[in-house]
């Protein structure tokens, strides 16, 4: 038991929920693309809600790790997204979740966090568009995505807050 350290209950759930909310942010891009067409996800966006929770109610560091792991695991499994885009994917979810969290424990406002997020995280690919070898220019491409994913923005702003919520209660009862 030298080398063996053993995880507290709190850690065991933060790796469950991080690998649940992986699981979901990769299941549902499949599901809107199959039932909503090829066009779905980026009109829905669903890829960043599941990453936005995860550092909303787990912290950066979930928040990070699960941003890190959707993209590639998706990727791996579906090929979405492209591996054009791929890198610059895994840079604008790693804003979401690491704002995400980042900003909540710092100012504890969840809207405040869901926003600067929001906002960081296309910073971010805005950055990656411009430093990174691409044949992409970064207002278009952003601009031609808040065009596009619009609905998903509205659903992040109404849904993650709610899910958050829901989440913070089911693990407060648990601790009861």
């Amino acid at each position: 038991m030298n080398n063996l350290q053993v995880l507290s209950a709190s850690k065991i759930k933060t790796i469950f929920f991080v690998f649940t909310f992986v699981f979901l942010a990769v299941i549902t891009p499949m599901l809107a693309h199959y039932f909503g067409g090829v066009m779905a996800g980026r009109l829905f966006l669903p890829m960043p809600f599941f990453v936005l929770v995860a550092g909303l109610s787990l912290g950066w560091r979930a928040g990070l790790a699960t941003a890190l792991l959707v993209p590639v695991i998706s990727y791996s499994l579906t090929g979405m997204p492209s591996g054009a885009i791929l890198p610059f994917i895994l840079i604008e979810m790693a804003g979401y979740g690491f704002f995400a969290g980042f900003l909540r424990e710092k100012v504890k406002n969840i809207w405040v966090s869901l926003f600067g997020a929001l906002i960081f995280g296309r910073m971010f690919l805005a950055l990656a568009i411009a430093l990174l070898p691409t044949k992409l220019i970064a207002d278009q491409y952003i601009f031609g995505a808040i065009s596009v994913g619009w609905r998903g923005i509205v659903l992040q702003i109404i849904l993650v807050p709610l899910a958050v919520m829901m989440l913070g209660k089911f693990l407060q009862n648990e601790r009861v």
